[in-house]
């Protein structure tokens, strides 16, 4: 039997401590100055940090409907590999990197809050959750390696930057011409170059000075103060990722966004106005390099929506007792529906609107997609003693997104069949041109119906439901749907509840086509299975002559 000792040195065989030291690396400024030579992309801006990271995972070109979409493989396959794989959603997903890309290049995107939106349950938090993770992986890889700085204190401590700048902010102003000519000698694609944008946070700035006039205004004496490290992004350690959810109105604070001062060392410094008796913990401070998430972003209190929009359009934050701030993040929100619509119709909020680039994030349309959502969860591996019986998931997906879809203009065509349509079947008289016209006519199509969280609720309810069954087939799913519908709270009218049952009787005709259909393939070619068949035709007709009925359990009803 293996010892504790035994047990530690295996473990210690499986440390890597050159990539440990390799992440954790320390250096002069000058060493800094060499690595941006060789590698200047360590110096990009936080939108073309993120863009290169969604990139860095590949890109494939698919067809929808005769129409190319490219499909981003770090919504797939990394998003696979942390459980949070985003199906049937390539049209947004691809919408959302070209605002990136733009932001990426500078051509103005760079200055707006993206904003997702959508109905409950429609994969935003996802997809931020997603680009956090992203972006935290992609800073400990060598190609999205980044860098801060810190100051030598007295005792030989260290004081790290409090909102992770770049160590080329250092440079005053009136050298950074000098410098960037020579980082940039050879480089003539403009994408290559590197750049210096913005200025020293208020902190840095009081160090800065007190150093300069302590070496009499020698700069590089200065910088003999500076070590710079490398940074890597971890959202648990608040370090370039912040993440920011409304709370009550009363408990809300502006300083939440911006910092606020730390009253312990006002004794210590003499005044509040002093940067070091000040806390730059905002989530605006923190997610600098990096990415700040919004969580229902609508929510906000005025005073923090104010905050926002000097954030986006003019890359700046106002912390109190202190001149404005350069910053450089990504601003990601997310909200639904009715917060959106609110927001529209406040002539108060027009610069919010007018700084807002809205993403639409709808519910899956294409069953097969609808169904891998399912299968995400519901699977042999997963659901361990019950087995889920065939057509189960996809008689639940086809309800959840026959609520989705919009009633078809066409007199020939049933919801039904328009499912069918968009799952890629074909229909006599229907084309492709059919379908790209059926999406035209209801662009607002999945932006309504039932959530799949929904479903999960209640595939997970049929599981534990019936103990005494090892297996879940599509009636008691189909049956908890139902049931569930009277206590759903987001069924809003009479008129709503009933044609949602209504699709559920829908969902219940096609599953007996299909199964009758199965059944007569399977029963020509095995003869006890007609033998079984004419038993129970026999064991019927019976009944009914003699007044009874022949009781099955429930699934056993075909």
């Amino acid at each position: 039997m293996a010892t504790g000792k035994s047990i530690l040195n295996a473990l210690r065989q499986e440390l890597n401590l050159s990539d440990y030291r390799k992440k954790h690396w320390e250096g002069s400024f000058d060493e800094y100055l060499d690595i941006v030579r060789e590698h200047p992309e360590v110096t990009r801006t936080a939108y073309q940090r993120l863009y290169d990271m969604i990139i860095c995972h590949g890109t494939e070109e698919v067809y929808e409907n005769k129409e190319k979409i490219t499909r981003f493989k770090f919504f797939t396959e990394f998003a696979a590999q942390h459980g949070d794989a985003i199906f049937g959603l390539d049209r947004p997903l691809m919408h959302l990197a070209n605002c990136f890309k733009s932001a990426a290049k500078g051509y103005g995107t760079e200055r707006r809050v993206l904003l997702l939106h959508g109905p409950v349950g429609s994969s935003k938090s996802t997809i931020a959750r997603l680009l956090k993770k992203g972006l935290e992986q992609y800073s400990k890889a060598d190609e999205g390696m980044l860098f801060s700085f810190s100051w030598k204190g007295e005792n030989g401590a260290w004081h790290k930057c409090p909102m992770h700048e770049d160590p080329l902010r250092l440079v005053p102003f009136d050298l950074r011409p000098t410098l960037l000519a020579r980082l940039n000698e050879g480089r003539e694609r403009e994408a290559e170059q590197v750049r210096i944008a913005g200025d020293m946070c208020p902190f840095c700035r009081q160090m800065f000075n007190e150093r300069l006039a302590k070496y009499d205004g020698d700069w590089h004496r200065m910088l003999e103060e500076i070590k710079v490290y490398r940074l890597i992004l971890s959202e648990q350690d608040r370090i370039g990722i912040g993440t920011f959810q409304p709370k009550d109105e009363k408990n809300q604070d502006s300083t939440e966004l911006t910092g606020d001062i730390n009253y312990r060392k006002i004794a210590e410094y003499g005044t509040d106005s002093d940067p070091r008796a000040f806390n730059f913990d905002g989530e605006l401070n923190i997610a600098n390099r990096g990415l700040v998430e919004f969580i229902e972003v609508l929510k906000l209190d005025v005073a923090f929506l104010y905050d926002l929009l000097g954030a986006s359009q003019e890359h700046k934050i106002k912390p109190k007792k202190f001149a404005q701030t350069d910053i450089d993040e990504v601003i990601l929100g997310h909200t639904n529906e009715p917060e959106y619509r609110r927001l529209q119709n406040n002539e108060f909020m027009e610069a919010l609107r007018d700084r807002t680039v809205k993403i639409d994030v709808p519910y899956v349309t294409r069953l097969k997609d609808e169904i891998r959502i399912y299968e995400k969860d519901f699977n042999a591996e997963r659901v361990r003693g019950k087995h889920i019986a065939p057509h189960t998931i996809e008689t639940a997906a086809m309800w959840a997104v026959l609520t989705r879809l919009v009633q078809p203009k066409h007199a020939n065509l049933t919801l039904l069949q328009k499912l069918k349509l968009y799952n890629g079947k074909t229909l006599p008289g229907f084309t492709e041109d059919n379908v790209v016209e059926l999406k035209r006519e209801a662009m607002n199509e999945g932006m309504h119906g039932i959530s799949p969280r929904y479903i999960q609720d209640k595939v997970s309810n049929a599981l534990v439901a019936h103990p005494e069954e090892g297996c879940v087939n599509p009636f008691m799913v189909l049956h908890e749907l139902d049931t569930g519908l009277r206590h759903h709270s987001l069924i809003t009218s009479p008129e709503q509840l009933t044609h949602f049952r209504e699709l559920l009787s829908v969902v219940k005709e096609e599953y007996e086509d299909v199964v009758k259909n199965e059944v007569q393939r399977a029963i020509a070619a095995d003869e006890d299975a007609l033998t079984r068949l004419c038993s129970n035709y026999i064991d019927n007709v019976k009944a009914y002559t003699q007044r009874e009925k022949v009781r099955k359990p429930l699934h056993r009803q075909l």
